[in-house]
């Protein structure tokens, strides 16, 4: 015969208290927030934080854009010559094509991933608003672009007063230089980042962004070639310029700055240029800006 089961008291339900306390401190809010997408878009833009890999492109990038500057320095000075043998934002308009590689490859990474693996929506479960979003990331890429350009505007500027050159005239080169970067930093990559924002496919947007920049240049510097036969040309073709980001950018600064030398010297034609160029390039930007504004507000 069985026994019947043994019946013990009822089960109390103890809850133990294993220490945990929840956050009671300050919250630091959507600026913080802010500015910690801004810096980690930053780092990413040049691969820190990220596996080894990702670094190589950005930081050979850097040194191309460098190495060069190193160069002029070393031989203007084994030359004993009074100045360097380049112009600060001619040097930025001859690399054009290098910094254009690094836009491409680097404003998907900010931009595209965040849209392929849907983590922008865990964005905005925090603080910060679509607008927040927007504003770190461009300034992020922004920022990028131009470190990547005052690098090699430094090592010239350095080198030519360690040389002893001429201080005013160097210092003056300098400022137009970082005003050319500046410039190279924002048209540009303001219609990169609204090209690498419309696909989360980070090789399409890599493909986009450096087929529009490299396509838009040569038609341009084709259309010049061309309106520009021997001593005889117009400046009708400089308008062709207004379809590239970086040719604007080169026109507008010999213009205003009363740079640039040859047959082939890129520039806004006349005043009435200075101020289409200016406002085109406006355009491009605050226009760029709304529509990553209005990209976002469908995520």
């Amino acid at each position: 015969m069985s026994l019947p089961p043994e019946t013990g008291p009822a089960d109390t339900g103890v809850i133990h208290d294993i220490g945990y306390r929840g956050y009671a401190g300050p919250r630091l809010g959507r600026a913080y927030a802010t500015r910690s997408l801004f810096t980690q878009s930053l780092r990413a833009a040049y691969g820190l934080g990220r596996s080894g890999k990702s670094k190589v492109l950005p930081f050979l990038v850097l040194g191309a854009v460098t190495v060069p500057a190193v160069l002029f320095v070393a031989i203007a000075i084994a030359m004993k010559r009074d100045e360097l043998p380049v112009e600060f934002p001619g040097y930025l308009s001859s690399l054009s094509l290098v910094v254009s590689v690094f836009l491409a490859s680097q404003a998907p990474v900010l931009l595209s991933r965040d849209l392929r693996y849907q983590t922008v929506p865990l964005y905005f479960s925090r603080p910060i608003t679509r607008t927040d979003y927007v504003r770190a990331k461009f300034a992020a890429m922004v920022c990028a672009q131009l470190l990547l350009m005052a690098a090699p505007l430094l090592v010239l500027y350095a080198g030519a007063l360690l040389g002893g050159m001429d201080f005013a005239h160097n210092t003056g080169q300098f400022l137009y230089g970082l005003a050319a970067a500046a410039l190279y930093a924002v048209v540009p990559t303001s219609v990169a980042l609204v090209i690498a924002a419309a696909t989360p496919r980070r090789g399409f947007g890599v493909a986009a962004i450096m087929g529009y920049l490299a396509v838009s240049a040569a038609v341009a510097t084709v259309a010049v070639g061309i309106g520009n036969p021997g001593t005889t040309g117009s400046d009708s073709a400089q308008w062709t310029s207004l379809i590239s980001p970086t040719d604007l950018v080169e026109s507008l600064v010999n213009e205003l700055f009363g740079l640039g030398g040859g047959l082939d010297r890129r520039h806004a034609p006349g005043g009435l240029g200075l101020a289409v160029f200016a406002l085109v390039a406006v355009a491009m930007v605050v226009g760029s800006y709304r529509l990553l504004l209005s990209r976002y507000k469908k995520v």
